[in-house]
């Protein structure tokens, strides 16, 4: 799936721990504990990518960022499919019409899988766009 780095903070000031997405500016959010800034950061992050989804924006790759206070933060499970389907598509030169007829769906079908207030695809689809893409997503 899909992680972005956060940086997590404790600001003695406030008594709050400030989360940051060094790779989306703007996306901030806090907690009163650690496990809650997460927690909010998680929300903050599935927030974020909608919105920018929604507004037909690019959605920047997560960097590699590692160190101290920093956190590995997926979004929704949702949201993280459709990012991942499309960045998979777009990394493969594949129009959605032409990842639709490899599938045997309509373009619309395929559509709402790369939305990510939509994207609800079948087990059974899921294991077709693996093969479509050559790579696996579903980790048992």
């Amino acid at each position: 799936m899909i992680y972005y780095p956060a940086k997590i903070t404790h600001d003695k000031t406030d008594n709050a721990f400030l989360v940051e997405f060094p790779d989306l500016p703007g996306c901030l959010t806090f907690g009163s504990t650690l496990a809650d800034a997460q927690d909010h950061a998680k929300e903050a992050l599935t927030g974020y990518l909608e919105s920018l989804d929604q507004r037909s924006q690019n959605i920047p790759r997560p960097s590699t960022l590692k160190g101290k206070n920093v956190y590995l933060i997926k979004p929704d499970k949702p949201v993280a499919f459709a990012i991942w389907l499309k960045k998979q598509r777009e990394d493969q030169g594949l129009s959605q019409k032409a990842v639709a007829r490899k599938l045997g769906i309509s373009y619309q079908t395929y559509q709402r899988f790369e939305n990510p207030t939509k994207s609800n695809p079948t087990l059974r689809t899921i294991q077709k766009l693996e093969d479509v893409f050559g790579k696996e997503l579903l980790v048992v």
